[in-house]
């Protein structure tokens, strides 16, 4: 007689499966989700349940600089004791944040949402590029309604970052705005969320010209 295949219940299984397609979390991790899950009370796992339900109906991105927000424009954006004519260009929410939280950033951002990564697939119509140019061209789409006069690139100084600012810079230089970038107190390959705060804040007061850099480059 053939022995019986003992399973999962479905709706344990169908819960490691979620759980199992989050990045960085393997089959075994997932089952240990899921039976923490288990074990827990109703009201801890519906606590759970309630906010990731809230994250998605009530967090969207601003429709200024396309930061992660509950209400639009963003709290950055409405605050009328920003630099508004100075605008910060990350990749990802996770950056502005390691950013901010340094204090001596007091412009706008702009969140690209990606980075040029032609193997992947993401090429600039992936980003909010679009959004930046808007913003730069008509003052009125800006934060504040005020013209921009800089745009500094804070992407990640790495291969990916560094295409990505010299296609940002390109679109801008067309526009006639003033581009520089953080200073490269941040190591080269290095990602800006693990930076402390003390060398962001240090390559945000050394930030230079992207056309002094270009020029530095060519000299070598």
């Amino acid at each position: 007689m053939a022995k019986e295949h003992i399973a999962y219940p479905d709706s344990v299984d169908r819960l490691i499966s979620e759980f199992a397609s989050l990045p960085g979390i393997g089959r075994r991790s997932a089952e240990r989700l899921a039976f923490h899950m288990l074990k827990s009370s109703r009201e801890e796992a519906m606590r759970l349940a309630n906010v990731i339900e809230e994250v998605k109906t009530s967090v969207g991105h601003c429709s200024i600089c396309w930061n992660l927000a509950d209400g639009d424009p963003c709290k950055i954006c409405r605050d009328g004791r920003r630099e508004h004519g100075r605008i910060l260009v990350v990749e990802q929410p996770r950056d502005l944040i390691a950013l901010e939280q340094t204090g001596m950033f007091k412009g706008s951002y702009h969140v690209l949402l990606g980075r040029l990564d032609p193997l992947a697939g993401v090429g600039e119509e992936s980003l909010s590029l679009a959004g930046l140019l808007t913003r730069v061209r008509e003052s009125e789409r800006n934060a504040g309604q005020v013209p921009v006069e800089e745009v500094i690139l804070g992407l990640n100084p790495d291969m990916e970052g560094d295409s990505t600012s010299l296609l940002v810079a390109e679109r801008l230089a067309e526009l006639g705005i003033r581009v520089t970038r953080l200073a490269r107190g941040l190591p080269a390959g290095s990602q800006i969320e693990y930076a402390n705060s003390a060398v962001l804040a240090d390559a945000i007061h050394d930030r230079r010209s992207v056309e002094e850099d270009s020029g530095h480059a060519g000299a070598r």
